[in-house]
């Protein structure tokens, strides 16, 4: 292999494309355009919102063909070295390293004998010195970054079994936090940006062993199912536990419970060789602040009041996706000494990195047929390969000469890895099911409010006619008083009434007894004086008579 002919790796033209390839990958993610997403009809008349990074001006053929179609992003790739283990410098202590990094030009020499070598460039070339923060942040960091902004995401370790796939992806740290891996770190990271009242994390942990997927963190659960969307294609795995993370000790008690349950044996070239496909899903949800200019322009043609819309306006949410994929590593059989269960497993191993492998020399060579349905490993990685996920892939490599073949095959499968091309796209979507979440809580609110309204006026109605019963009973207490006291002093008039008419009678009484005894003096008088008179009279009648007798006889006499 001439250094010159398979610069790049015997796929890609020249230096010249492999820079212009590295210039295309690190601007090929798009970030969303603020406040201008794009809007698309779907499905019966809904908006269904999607956004690819910057939108084509007008009339450029951009549209919703434009927006569905996404951005090319090429997958990155990094190789990484691990320095000599203490195997590797008693027994090849006499030979130079197979390999001789260039990190300065990002080129790696894999050395053929003493005096020829294969140059190949890779988008990082990270020396046995490289920390793991910097590992990090120029292998995860940037499709951490993209995650956050709402586009899948999805960062893979390949490499020869103990050349430190795991120690890359999976250190916990808990001795030494420099050597924390890229899940502990990538987690800071997405738990450090995000909004807790409005966006939440979630995961699920699993492996793939023997073409099984198994739930790590509940290992009951040992033979989960892949469902395919047939509309969209995506990839789902509804079996699995599904965690929700809000700090890192939650998460980091998760890893451990997950590490704890993965498949490893001792091999003769590694003691403790994993011996299943690790796969870390962490799901980020995250609302979009601000309204659309679609919504406003509804609500205006609608003529409904601004706070009736934002009640009724859906929210709009970003759903990523983050796979970090820990493979397990490749094997010959000759070298590693598997025999029995172990060899089973390599076998299950070799061959699903064998399908993975057809499945991007297939997408580097734009074939119209890629193997994805060959292996459960490739079904899962559909998204990361030709797909709409930001993809970057770390290679491991050792540097012994002894296994110049096995590193060969890895620095080619990276060579093969940058070919391939994805169409990165951020989907942004209405989140009925939160407004209906929110429409129940505001209906359980008025209900309740309305509850509350009613056993108020209820209360209220009791109270005003414990109230007025009560200034009833006051208001016939009070009459009943006032009448007791208009009774009293109606019967103390009356009986006074009838003292004064008894007084009255009695004098009345009195009176007439008076009255007749005076009668019966005065009559008594009367009759005296009647009789004196009557005597008087009679007296004078007899004087009278007596003087006409004596008149007579004179008369008589003188006769």
């Amino acid at each position: 292999m001439a250094s010159g002919a398979r610069n790049g790796g015997g796929g890609l033209g020249s230096r010249t494309t492999a820079k212009m390839d590295r210039q295309q990958g690190s601007t090929a993610t798009p970030k969303a355009p603020a406040g201008k997403p794009r809007l698309s009809a779907a499905g019966g008349g809904a908006y269904r919102r999607t956004s690819s990074g910057p939108l084509p001006a007008a009339g450029a053929g951009g549209g919703r063909n434009s927006s569905e179609s996404g951005v090319s992003s090429r997958v990155r790739v990094a190789v990484r070295l691990r320095p000599r283990n203490a195997e590797e410098q008693a027994a090849d202590a006499d030979f130079a390293d197979c390999v001789e990094l260039q990190p300065e030009l990002k080129r790696l020499k894999l050395r053929k004998n003493n005096w020829e070598s294969d140059t190949f460039e890779f988008d990082e070339v990270l020396t046995e010195f490289s920390s793991q923060k910097r590992v990090y942040e120029v292998v995860a960091k940037p499709v951490v970054e993209s995650v956050l902004e709402g586009y899948n995401g999805t960062v893979m370790a390949y490499g020869q079994t103990g050349t430190g796939k795991t120690f890359t992806l999976g250190r916990l740290g808990d001795e030494d936090t420099a050597a924390r891996g890229i899940m502990v770190r990538a987690m800071e990271d997405i738990l450090a940006d995000i909004t807790p009242e409005t966006d939440t994390v979630s995961l699920s942990y699993l492996q793939l062993y023997m073409e099984m997927i198994q739930d790590l963190l509940d290992p009951v659960n040992d033979n989960i199912a892949i469902v395919e969307d047939p509309r969209t294609g995506d990839v789902s795995l509804p079996g699995a536990t599904v965690v929700e993370v809000r700090d890192q000790k939650s998460f980091m008690d998760l890893l451990r419970i997950g590490e704890a349950h993965r498949v490893a044996a001792n091999t003769k070239l590694n003691t403790e060789s994993s011996r299943s496909h690790a796969i870390l899903m962490v799901n980020v949800r995250r609302a979009v602040k601000g309204r659309s200019e679609m919504n406003v322009s509804m609500s205006a043609e609608n003529g409904h009041s601004s706070s009736m819309m934002d009640s009724l306006r859906p929210p709009i949410v970003r759903k990523s996706k983050l796979v970090v994929v820990d493979l397990a590593g490749s094997e010959r059989i000759d070298k590693s000494g598997s025999e029995g269960h172990t060899l089973e497993e390599a076998k299950s191993i070799n061959l699903s990195l064998s399908s993975l492998g057809k499945c991007i020399n297939a997408l580097a060579e734009s074939s119209a047929h890629v193997p994805v349905r060959d292996s459960k490993l490739t079904r899962l990685l559909k998204d990361s390969f030709g797909g709409t996920a930001r993809t970057s892939l770390v290679v491991t490599i050792g540097p012994s000469p002894r296994h110049r073949g096995e590193t060969t095959s890895t620095i080619m499968f990276g060579q093969r890895a940058m070919k391939v091309q994805n169409m990165v796209k951020l989907k942004e979507e209405f989140d009925y099911k939160s407004l209906c979440r929110r429409l129940d809580i505001e209906l359980d609110k008025l209900i309740a409010e309305n509850e509350r309204q009613r056993k108020y006026f209820d209360d209220e109605i009791e109270r005003i006619t414990a109230e007025a019963q009560y200034r009833v009973a006051e208001a016939e207490k009070e009459c009943k008083v006032s009448l007791e006291n208009e009774k009293m002093k109606y019967h103390q008039e009356y009986l006074d009434s009838i003292k004064i008419l008894e007084e009255k009678w009695k004098v009345h009484q009195q009176s007439p007894k008076k009255q007749i005894k005076e009668e019966s003096t005065s009559n008594g008088d009367v009759q005296d004086l009647l009789q004196n008179e009557k005597m008087l009279r009679q007296s004078a009648e007899d004087e009278s008579n007596d003087l006409k007798n004596q008149l007579s006889h004179w008369k008589k006499m003188e006769v």
